[in-house]
């Protein structure tokens, strides 16, 4: 009798735990293993499906015996067992790759530096509204595996990082969408640029003619690596403005989108305002098209779309000074969109866990657009070398009531105070939405 094949999952958050659900019930031998402490809702989850697991360690023998290693996205490819794993041939692939190989719903897979969670929400956004069995997975929303497991929809809408990525290997996109690539996460990386660029150019593998690349015409980085990656889908790029290649742009003031449907739309009727917002709603609004959403409903969905949490969020308006949340600004690119909005003198609060950041990109737009600068890190001196000499009062904070109550004292009326901080937040905060949830808590506080 043939023993059944073992399917070990490292790491236990949303991922992990959905990924195990499935390996469960597909009838493999599932073990789950964390080496930080489960949280008591995965642990529930487990425990329905009968699933053992281990917390807080990794235990060699019971993870090298897998005849498949699922690893959660957060877990450096470098690992200890990851490395072991490795070395002795053991196929190691992300949630995805393993939730794909059960589902025959349409896969709109969106990914990039920047832009993507909002686009990933808002294409999600125009899909549900047009009364389509429709699932948010990946970076956001529930575990695609779990969603493969338990509730079955004909398309799926995921939002994937370069990290999961990393692990797809046969997993294939209906509609592909990559928004732009600017440097991020390079410490994961070993600094190299090309292994990031590679990891995003991920999402294009396997596709056929039959599928669809969407992606920012005007990217110099995708530009220059288009050929080289040998994209088999058809393209449809998307650009600001009308230009050589674009298949939609903006044109007389109308959003136009000219396959594979032709589609038109008043700009000032978009609920996402800004050139970056004007990239997001045109990268939804082809993968709606290419589904063959009508386009009333398309219409529709793109007006009344109410954003995402911890982008570029306005809180409140205290005393003449509007607060406004762009927590998930954890790049220097996202930053420079943010500033780039911003209509008013800014006091900008930034800082974290610095990624290998070059701050030359926004240090234009610091110096036209920015009153002061709150520090919020428990290590400010790289911020100090670079921002230092523009004569801009700067104060250092350690915690987020000093952070909001310092850029509240900072500002004039009809100033704004930003948070946008260009960096992770595991320094000072759990996570990005922890982040902003104390900003938002404090600024209501004023």
């Amino acid at each position: 009798m043939n023993r059944m094949k073992r399917i070990v999952i490292l790491g236990a958050g949303e991922s992990g735990s959905g990924a195990a659900v499935l390996a469960k019930i597909k009838g493999f031998d599932t073990f789950v293993s964390d080496k930080s402490v489960i949280k008591n809702k995965y642990k529930a989850l487990m425990a329905t499906y009968d699933i053992p697991w281990e917390e807080g360690m990794h235990t060699e023998a019971l993870i090298l015996n897998a005849d498949e290693v699922i690893k959660s996205p957060g877990i450096p490819n470098d690992a200890p067992v990851v490395m072991k794993l490795k070395e002795q041939g053991t196929p190691v692939i992300s949630e995805i790759e393993f939730a794909g190989r059960h589902t025959d719903a349409k896969m709109i897979c969106i990914t990039g530096s920047n832009g993507k969670t909002t686009t990933t929400s808002l294409t999600y956004h125009i899909f549900k509204s047009a009364g389509l069995n429709v699932g948010l997975a990946g970076n956001i929303g529930k575990s695609l595996a779990l969603q493969v497991a338990e509730d079955k929809h004909d398309y799926y809408i995921i939002e994937l990082s370069s990290f999961q990525l990393d692990n797809m290997y046969k997993f294939r996109a209906d509609i592909a969408v990559l928004m732009n690539i600017t440097p991020d996460h390079l410490d994961r990386y070993d600094h190299d640029m090309q292994q990031y660029i590679d990891a995003k150019f991920r999402i294009t593998r396997n596709q056929t003619p039959d599928d669809a690349f969407i992606f920012w015409n005007d990217d110099p980085i995708i530009k220059q690596q288009l050929d080289k990656h040998g994209i088999h889908a058809s393209l449809y790029p998307f650009a600001a403005v009308k230009e050589d290649g674009a298949i939609a742009y903006v044109e007389d003031r109308e959003l136009v989108i000219n396959e594979p449907i032709a589609f038109n739309m008043e700009q000032e009727k978009l609920a996402l305002t800004g050139t970056h917002n004007l990239y997001n709603s045109l990268a939804a609004g082809i993968s709606a098209n290419l589904a063959g959403i009508a386009k009333e409903n398309i219409r529709k969905a793109l007006a009344d779309f109410k954003g995402v949490e911890h982008r570029l969020e306005k809180v409140a308006r205290v005393r003449g000074i509007e607060f406004i949340n762009d927590s998930k600004a954890t790049n220097v690119n996202s930053c420079w969109y943010a500033l780039q909005s911003m209509t008013a003198k800014t006091v900008l609060i930034l800082g974290g866990v610095d990624k290998g950041n070059d701050y030359t990109e926004i240090a234009g737009l610091v110096r036209e657009k920015c009153r002061a600068l709150v520090f919020l890190g428990t290590d400010n001196a790289k911020l100090h070398g670079f921002f230092d000499g523009f004569g801009l009062p700067v104060a250092d904070k350690q915690s987020m009531k000093d952070a909001v109550y310092a850029s509240y004292r900072m500002a004039e009326k009809g100033d704004a105070v930003l948070l946008s901080p260009c960096c992770a937040s595991f320094d000072l905060f759990k996570n990005y939405e922890d982040r902003g949830s104390q900003f938002k808590e404090y600024v209501r506080a004023l």
